[in-house]
């Protein structure tokens, strides 16, 4: 009997560690959560296209990988083509599949694709300082929404900070001391474990303009404790439900136009310091970008005669 209780005990034990392991080994492939929303329409959108061809998704034969990327090429761009195979790759592996995406004729067809359609990615515009500096300036800090929005929008754009950052900020994530603020930013795209990376904010010498005195005063006057930036209801009801990602867009197009979106603060930032003068180690101590080849990839300095090393020969 005993001899019973101790299998029955030690199967249990396995079951738990095998259920463990597959939970980690998801969370390993898986990735952020909007990496993993943006995969698993990918996968749906595959799938469908499958069934209506009357082929075999899973697992998915090099055959019918190419046809779907011949199919995809009229309407995707490359980047959005390149994620839609990881998102396919990821599916198999977790069903524990290879897809066939290394084959000779799955190569082939991406470098025919990759020659027609070619590689130039729709970056995020940015927008300039006089620009931003005008619309904070046109915000009311008397008025509950518009001091919301200002305050999201000076934090936004000092700290460089991605839309799905700021919703994630809590006030205990903020420490205001005498030079400004620190903010500890606890998890982002390029900190999935949790580590230690904080953002620094200075006073501005313009009161209108400072993002550290409108981040107080939204703080006040909102008596939020817990999530920063929350949903406010007509007639200045307060929430306490965390703006979405979706939101901080929302406002921002509201503000700026459907040009540009919540990723232009990055890019404005970068833009901005590097015509302002400061190098590529200053820049990414705010980002948090990991090289030097992302912050040239995120500066939209279009005008030739900006930043141009040509002013600097000495003639």
């Amino acid at each position: 009997m005993k001899n019973e209780i101790l299998v029955s005990n030690q199967a249990s034990v396995l079951v738990s560690l095998e259920e463990k392991t597959q939970a980690y080994l998801r969370k390993g492939l898986t990735g952020a959560v909007n990496t993993e929303r943006a995969y698993q329409t990918d996968v749906r959108l595959f799938q469908d296209w499958c069934a209506t061809q009357q082929l075999q998704a899973l697992p998915c034969g090099k055959e019918t990988l190419v046809l779907y990327l011949s199919a995809l090429a009229d309407t995707c761009k490359w980047a959005t083509l390149q994620r839609k195979i990881a998102a396919i790759r990821k599916w198999h592996l977790l069903s524990s599949y290879e897809l066939p995406n290394q084959a000779f004729e799955v190569k082939a067809i991406l470098e025919g694709i990759k020659r027609s359609i070619g590689i130039k990615q729709k970056q995020a515009p940015a927008y300039s300082l006089a620009q931003f500096k005008q619309i904070i300036k046109s915000l009311d800090n008397n008025d509950l929404v518009a001091l919301r929005n200002k305050s999201l929008l000076l934090i936004g754009f000092t700290g460089a900070f991605r839309r799905s950052e700021l919703v994630n900020l809590d006030v205990a994530d903020l420490s205001f001391n005498e030079s400004g603020l620190v903010i500890n930013n606890k998890i982002s795209k390029t900190n999935q474990y949790g580590n230690h990376e904080e953002k620094a904010i200075f006073y501005s010498p313009d009161p209108d303009l400072c993002p550290v005195r409108t981040l107080k005063k939204w703080i006040e006057s909102s008596f939020v404790d817990e999530a920063v930036w929350v949903r406010i209801r007509k007639n200045a009801q307060m929430t306490t439900q965390r703006l979405s990602d979706k939101s901080v867009n929302t406002i921002f197009q509201h503000y700026f136009g459907k040009d540009y979106s919540a990723h232009s603060m990055r890019a404005s930032f970068i833009t901005i310091a590097k015509i302002n003068g400061a190098d590529d180690s200053e820049i990414m101590r705010q980002t948090k970008h990991k090289t030097n080849s992302m912050i040239q990839r995120y500066t939209r300095i279009n005008d030739i005669k900006l930043h141009n090393a040509a002013l600097k020969l000495g003639l």
